[in-house]
């Protein structure tokens, strides 16, 4: 059973039909013992850092993310929230990457929405994956790269739009809303092992 964490955060409705369209069982939870047990936990969403990062806390679902082994994969806001800071309300986040989540410069257009590409992509969750391959964005907030990112896109300026550390993968991007490339990165996903028990 695949577990996706509700923590007040949009989105997670979309990311549940894609599980299955892709014939796999999901149940949306934040129950320990149900996200412990899953083979694999998808931490998706779409809203402010703050506010999630505090309701996260009060269930103590922070401290559940972080000492969860089996693969575990964050996606936008969720990527957002695995790194160590954002500039969004100046709030303090998982740290599990070790990068900075800052806001698009306001010169530029803002969010950035809609399809686009990759500079660089690498590791298991793009396997079978090309820089040229298009995925769907919708941000104002982006993780700078660093030491974990395994895929970079360029919106104006280089940013993270995937990062993996250990049991751990993010992804700026929805596949979700990505169509065949995002099911490749879904796919990917679904089929890493539960190691490390």
């Amino acid at each position: 059973m695949i577990a996706i964490i509700k923590y007040n955060a949009g989105n997670i409705k979309s990311v549940e039909n894609a599980l299955l369209r892709l014939g796999r069982d999901c149940v949306v939870t934040d129950d320990e013992a149900e996200i412990r047990g899953a083979s694999h936990v998808i931490f998706p969403g779409v809203g402010e850092a703050r506010s999630a990062m505090q309701y996260l806390r009060e269930r103590r679902l922070d401290k559940l993310i972080k000492d969860l082994k089996q693969p575990v994969l964050g996606i936008c806001l969720g990527q957002q929230l695995m790194c160590t800071h954002s500039e969004e309300n100046d709030t303090e986040c998982l740290g599990i990457f070790d990068s900075l989540v800052k806001k698009f410069p306001p010169k530029d257009k803002v969010p950035h929405m809609g399809w686009n590409d990759f500079t660089e992509v690498k590791g298991t969750l793009f396997k079978g994956f090309s820089p040229t391959d298009d995925v769907y964005f919708v941000h104002s907030y982006y993780a700078e790269i660093c030491a974990d990112t395994t895929a970079a896109c360029d919106y104006v300026l280089p940013f993270s739009a995937g990062l993996q550390k250990d049991n751990f993968y993010a992804t700026q991007f929805h596949p979700e809303k990505s169509a065949k490339a995002g099911e490749v990165i879904l796919r990917n996903f679904l089929n890493i092992k539960r190691t490390g028990i």
